[in-house]
């Protein structure tokens, strides 16, 4: 309220300031707590009030969605009231959610994901949404979980690996007759789950498997209700799918973005296909631009949820959206027999070596972190314009307790899965900066980047040199946009010297 109060005097438009919460003072000028600025209504004529709905036409703009910013300034993504009325009446009909079912909104309600599924859809068929704590992405959503039992969940692809983390890190802990019970369930739980998939009967002894282990780790994660878990705005790891396949908590991959008002593609239960992202909704056609021998294309597509186009920037429009209403979404993908899409790229994330090779880097970056996956928190390739490829590295560390508002939020304190790791290699790094000049780590990491260089498809997608990096990538940092997404640019710049310094390092070899 102090920051508005500061600055009022710029802000002409300003008519009021409304408090949700708190003692409101009395010395600031038409200053109203939530209940008094309700009231304000009581006074007015219903007339006024069905005039200005009559004015909101389904071809006008209802809400501006800022695009993420990842490879360049935020565009004022222009939304209809058509566009979000048909597109969340057909997801609300497609994920079947209705009056009973729960919903946490815990995503900024900036972004069209959390207003569609947090707003829009609930608005729609009465379902019932419950707010998250502000700190929710920095440890506090499994507490909500727990309390909420929801029976739909989104969970951007962080949230499911941070859950992932634990598990497997209380996974080692377990000894003796229980390891042996959850390891025999899991491969019940990974069988079964894509024998569902397929319509097939499950296999014997999944029966006796989920009442002994998926019953009790659905009910100790908040899941017990669940009947729809979800991911999206980013890149998933196919090993975290199985992961939670092996729990029996399918996880159904979801593609879109803020220009097609949030959704294109969906798994829905009884149409699902793991490490895919769904065919396209009812009514949004979809098409692979001049694919290449493997199928792989641009992915383009129209319908009703197609937005305006971006406010005031008629070039970008006319670069997004073609003549003949498809928008180009800039992502690289192929369509399978049965119409499902697989994301294999994007074209503005494309890597071009010095030799102009075109090299997607998210497929590297998911071999890499599946090698490591106890010790690496996330990856970033590097190489464009280069002579070979590179990467950063970010090791796990413990969370801050009680973090501030824009503060890092992580220790310099590695992980234990990192310690236990590192230990067993002989090295007794305990922190992120001494593990970073640890030679038995490097070497470590070295080895496994060796073994996802055996599965490039050419020698121009082996990783030649890595940096391990003193702090994770954050949205704090400002390496990471508020739905997990990886701001390439910004890592680079941030980093350049480190960067710098590793190619003249090679070179001087």
């Amino acid at each position: 309220m102090k920051k508005f109060i500061a600055i009022r005097e710029r802000l002409p438009k300003l008519k009021a300031l409304v408090q949700w919460g708190g003692k409101v003072s009395a010395d600031v000028k038409d200053l109203y707590s939530f209940e008094d600025f309700i009231k304000l209504g009581d006074a007015k004529d219903q007339e006024e009030v069905r005039r200005r709905i009559e004015a909101s036409r389904p071809g006008k703009c209802c809400t501006l969605i800022y695009t993420s910013g990842t490879t360049g300034p935020p565009k004022a993504v222009m939304i209809s009231n058509d566009n979000l009325t048909w597109t969340s009446n057909l997801v609300v009909h497609q994920l079947n959610i209705g009056a009973d079912d729960a919903i946490i909104s815990y995503l900024p309600l900036s972004h069209i994901a959390a207003q569609m599924l947090d707003v829009h859809g609930p608005m729609a068929c009465g379902a019932t949404v419950y707010f998250a704590q502000p700190d929710a992405l920095k440890g506090s959503l499994v507490d909500t979980l727990r309390e909420v039992r929801p029976t739909c969940f989104l969970g951007v692809p962080r949230v499911w690996e941070k859950m992932e983390e634990k598990m497997r890190e209380t996974g080692r802990k377990t000894t003796g007759i229980k390891k042996t019970i959850a390891e025999w369930a899991k491969a019940k739980g990974l069988e079964g789950s894509y024998a569902e998939q397929r319509g097939e009967d499950k296999p014997w002894g999944f029966f006796f498997a989920n009442k002994l282990v998926f019953e009790k780790v659905k009910e100790a994660l908040g899941l017990d209700r669940v009947r729809f878990c979800a991911t999206a705005a980013a890149p998933i790891a196919r090993e975290t799918l199985d992961y939670f396949m092996s729990l029996y908590i399918p996880i159904y991959e979801i593609y879109g973005m803020s220009e097609c008002s949030g959704p294109q593609t969906v798994n829905v239960p009884g149409k699902h296909k793991t490490g895919t992202a769904g065919p396209a909704l009812p009514g949004c056609e979809m098409k692979i631009q001049d694919p290449d021998a493997q199928g792989n294309g641009e992915i383009v597509y129209r319908g009703r949820h197609i937005f305006m186009g971006y406010m005031k920037n008629d070039k970008a429009t006319a670069e997004t959206i073609d003549e003949e209403g498809f928008l180009h979404s800039g992502d690289i993908g192929k369509v399978d027999g049965d119409g499902f899409l697989a994301i294999t790229g994007r074209i503005k994330e494309l890597i071009i070596t010095a030799g102009g090779e075109n090299i997607p880097p998210v497929l590297i970056e998911d071999e890499i972190k599946k090698e490591l996956q106890d010790v690496i928190s996330n990856v970033m390739v590097i190489g464009d314009r280069r002579k070979f490829l590179t990467c950063t590295i970010t090791l796990k560390a413990v969370p801050k307790k009680d973090p501030n508002a824009n503060e890092y939020p992580f220790t310099d304190d590695l992980a234990p899965s990192c310690k236990s790791v590192f230990s067993a290699q002989g090295s007794g790094a305990a922190t992120v900066q001494q593990a970073a000049s640890d030679e038995a780590v490097k070497k470590y990491i070295h080895q496994g980047i060796e073994k996802a260089n055996q599965k490039a498809a050419s020698n121009a997608q082996r990783i030649g040199k890595f940096i391990i990096l003193p702090q994770d990538f954050t949205i704090e940092g400002n390496e990471l946009t508020p739905t997990m997404k990886l701001k390439r640019r910004i890592v680079v710049e941030k980093y350049s010297a480190d960067i710098e310094k590793m190619y003249e390092e090679a070179a001087n070899q």
